[in-house]
């Protein structure tokens, strides 16, 4: 569907017509996120909490996605915004039916709080797997894509997205509600803004969301510099800005910036924040009484909110998108989808050889560790309820059986408790494991985490109070598990689940499969088999540790993710293996565009992804390192050859400087064209570096 837009004064001139219609208090009752309804103006409830991160969240079935950071792994623009094309079909088949029974509670709007556009620039945060990973220019582009496929390019938006936490935020989760990100100018506007500037001006995203903690001083989600100054002073943003939950809150509770709640209400309210999710608002007559606000406040902050709604065409008889049947959630094509993006984004990160495994030399394959047969680690966080699982374990029993090997499971140990059962000894399940690696051929280890333990402060069930990591490590009870398997000496494949940097050295052979969505099991065994070759790309850095780090309180750039990382990383960003070999030959650049040829010079088919890299040699502002400055997937058959053009943007041959004003990067710039950084520990990895193109501006 492709139709002009209703413009955005039309549905602005239709909201202020129904807000001219209400009291104050009708007023002020619609600035919370669970929104009652107004009878007398037609107006239905609405709760404007929904989720959609890698699929429709937490109001039942619908397909669940691999991770958002999976999703990144795939570095591909068309097939990103082909997942949130689905997931928007599913947010208004969902809606559509709910809404007819009468249920508009909470998870069940079309107002959807994705996606997570933050930079992961620590491995340790735990919401970090909610993200694109540690890149501006990537996250950008996939968020730009996201918005774009969620909201569609009908007469009305099919869902809206909210881009998100607005600004500078990526833990400490455990302080987060009281933190204060202190950054430079040059860090804000190189690192932290640059996709929710694209999110706004190229994605025409709907919606804003703040952050908890404060940044320079000033809480997020009341911030003058951030709300008013930036988002819609600079960058004309004029959609509707929420806040974080009870994020308002912690003004005066937490950030102590404000005495009371009215004040934060106030605060809030008087530098844009339209929507509150929590119930601070509830205090607004009372700021409009003591002073602190006008009715105007108030008023506009409900005419941009029903300004979405009619955007959405909540209130119109012409929409397309209320004839979507509820049969269209959770359909056998968006399951293939999932399939296709799971199969896209794991990772092949160390090879001696043994894979791809050869399914007419093995008799038995055994399987073991905690996330074999765990249905949770395919899901990630923020996520819905799968009609259709495979877990590790079951996608390898299916494909193996049929084939006439035998299949031997041991859970091996607790994801992180000592035992497994309560009057067990320590480490209760080893030998059971052991057991299983001695009588199979071929061993395939799950091991790695899960929401519980890497996720959002607070959530039910984490392992620790905050969902942050400590260590770069696994849990004790599967470091003590893997380093027994090693032990015994036979063949051996670690399969990792995970949404961040983790160090698992044993095994012949490691496969990043993050949080791989509800179609994870299978897609690991074609990949295992080499039905498929791995085509996944770290969107982060792997560092062997903690050590590796600066403070994670500290918001500076230095030494933090690729473009600025001075140690030697265990994994780069951009690194991934395959079962084939590509090869890069007659690449060159201008200011517009590099090229390549690719030619696929292994024995079977497969994706690789094409990366460009630029330096600006002469600017003292440059990172230390090349940036990321344009991707393609391409995809090959064996000896097939591609010439890959792949547009620049102008600004790739910029820098920021330390007033946070980008200007030009200098005269002499090396753009390197190849499928990798052009960093020595790539180089080491692969036996292969990228073409170096020297351009003078």
């Amino acid at each position: 569907m492709s139709e002009q837009r209703m413009p955005r004064q039309e549905a602005r001139r239709k909201a202020e017509e129904l807000v001219a219609q209400m009291t104050l208090e009708e007023k002020a009752s619609q600035l919370k996120y669970d929104a009652p309804a107004i009878e007398r103006l037609g107006v239905p409830a609405y709760n404007w909490w929904n989720e959609a991160l890698h699929g429709v969240a937490r109001a039942g079935t619908a397909t669940v996605f691999p991770q958002a950071i999976a999703l990144a792994a795939v570095f591909d623009e068309d097939f990103h915004q082909r997942v949130a094309e689905v997931i928007s079909e599913e947010v208004r088949a969902k809606y559509n039916g709910q809404s007819a029974h009468g249920d508009r509670d909470i998870y069940k709007g079309l107002t959807m709080w994705s996606p997570n556009i933050n930079i992961f620039r620590d491995p340790r945060w735990g919401r970090g797997h909610e993200t694109y990973g540690e890149d501006p220019y990537l996250t950008s582009r996939l968020g730009v894509r996201f918005i774009k496929g969620l909201q569609g390019d009908g007469k009305y938006i099919k869902a809206a997205a909210c881009a998100k936490h607005f600004a500078v935020h990526s833990g400490p989760e455990a302080i987060r509600h009281e933190f204060d990100a202190r950054v430079s100018d040059k860090d804000l506007w190189e690192t932290y803004l640059p996709a929710f500037e694209a999110a706004v001006k190229e994605g025409g995203v709907e919606a804003v969301m703040g952050a908890y903690n404060r940044v320079n001083g000033e809480p997020a989600c009341g911030s003058k510099t951030l709300l008013r100054d930036i988002l819609r002073g600079k960058w004309g943003f004029e959609g509707h800005v929420t806040s974080d939950c009870w994020a308002i809150r912690d003004f005066h509770e937490n950030h102590h910036v404000t005495d009371t709640a009215p004040e934060s209400a106030a605060l809030a309210l008087k530098n844009g924040c339209d929507l509150n999710c929590g119930n601070t608002y509830l205090h607004m007559l009372q700021a409009l009484q003591e002073g602190l606000v006008t009715e105007e406040d108030i008023t506009e902050a409900a005419v941009r909110l029903f300004t979405t709604r009619y955007l959405l065409g909540m209130f119109a008889d012409d929409n397309p998108y209320d004839a979507i049947p509820f049969t269209a959630n959770d359909t056998p094509e968006h399951d293939s989808l999932a399939l296709e993006a799971a199969l896209k984004s794991m990772v092949l990160l160390r090879n001696n050889g043994l894979l791809p495994l050869k399914a007419e030399e093995i008799k038995t394959i055994a399987v073991i560790g905690p996330m074999a047969d765990s249905v949770q680690v395919l899901l990630g966080n923020y996520h819905g309820t799968t009609s259709r699982p495979v877990t590790l374990l079951q996608g390898i029993r299916k494909y193996c059986e049929p084939k006439g090997i035998r299949v031997l499971y041991s859970e091996g140990c607790a994801k992180a408790a000592d035992k497994i059962e309560g009057l067990g000894p320590n480490d209760d399940r080893l030998a059971d494991a052991l057991l299983c690696m001695e009588n199979a051929d071929v061993t395939i280890a799950c091991v790695g985490l899960d929401e519980t333990l890497e996720g959002e402060e607070g959530d039910t069930g984490n392992y620790s109070a905050s969902g942050d990591k400590a260590t770069l490590n696994l849990p004790g009870s599967q470091m003590r598990l893997m380093a027994a398997l090693e032990k015994c000496g036979k063949p051996l494949v670690t399969v990792v689940t995970v949404g961040s940097s983790l160090n698992v050295p044993q095994g012949d052979a490691e496969l990043l499969a993050w949080y791989p969505g509800q179609a994870g099991g299978t897609a690991l065994a074609r990949l295992l088999f080499g039905e498929v070759s791995p085509s996944g790309r770290l969107p982060v850095t792997f560092y062997d540790g903690i050590d590796d780090l600066p403070e994670f309180t500290d918001y500076s750039m230095v030494n933090r993710t690729y473009r600025y990382f001075t140690g030697k990383p265990l994994f780069p960003f951009g690194f991934g293996l395959s079962y084939t070999s590509f090869e890069v030959s007659s690449a060159h650049a201008d200011t517009q565009c590099a090229a390549a040829t690719v030619k696929n010079t292994g024995c079977m088919a497969g994706e690789t992804v094409v990366q460009v890299y630029v330096k600006a040699e002469d600017s003292a502002f440059a990172p230390p390192n090349p940036v990321l400055c344009a991707f393609r997937r391409v995809s090959l058959a064996a000896g097939e050859e591609k010439t890959v053009n792949l547009p620049l943007r102008p600004e790739a041959f910029t820098v920021v400087d330390e007033r946070g004003e980008r200007v030009s990067g200098g005269k002499r710039y090396s753009v390197y064209i190849g499928l990798q950084q052009p960093d020595a520990r790539s180089e080491e990895l692969t036996g292969q570096k990228p073409v170096c193109v020297t351009l003078k501006a």
